[in-house]
């Protein structure tokens, strides 16, 4: 395993924690074996695909942890779906306190996944 600067940020260092070790390694992940995906569409979501967003009817529920690195993006983007939306009682943002990324991702070491959250809310909003 590659070792990070001591000055790397929080996030990176996360990342590299949780991919790098035996929590979240796998051999084909290009997170844990330095590839990069450049075919992905995630690149797209920064892009005005967003603008439309407000136009979205189906139940949405926007998960982040309020320790990760983007989750200004989570909070920008619900505002974002949610202003001049006629259809917003099925549109959610949840925070998870002290949560990062990698919190959510399975788990973590603080148990960090509201099931039951989404339970409720899928179970109520998807009928």
């Amino acid at each position: 395993m590659d070792p990070l600067p001591d000055d790397a940020p929080f996030f990176v260092k996360d990342y590299h924690d949780y991919y790098k070790t035996k929590r979240g390694y796998h051999a084909r992940s290009l997170n844990s074996n330095g590839g990069w995906n450049v075919i992905g569409c995630m690149s797209f979501m920064n892009q005005p695909i967003l603008q439309y967003s407000n136009e979205i009817r189906s139940a949405v529920l926007i998960v982040h942890g309020e320790k990760a690195h983007s989750c200004y993006f989570s909070r920008d983007a619900y505002a974002k779906m949610i202003n001049g939306n006629p259809c917003v009682d099925n549109k959610e943002l949840l925070i998870i306190p002290d949560a990062v990324h990698t919190d959510l991702y399975d788990g973590g070491k603080k148990n960090a996944i509201p099931f039951d959250k989404l339970d409720i809310f899928f179970t109520e909003n998807l009928k």
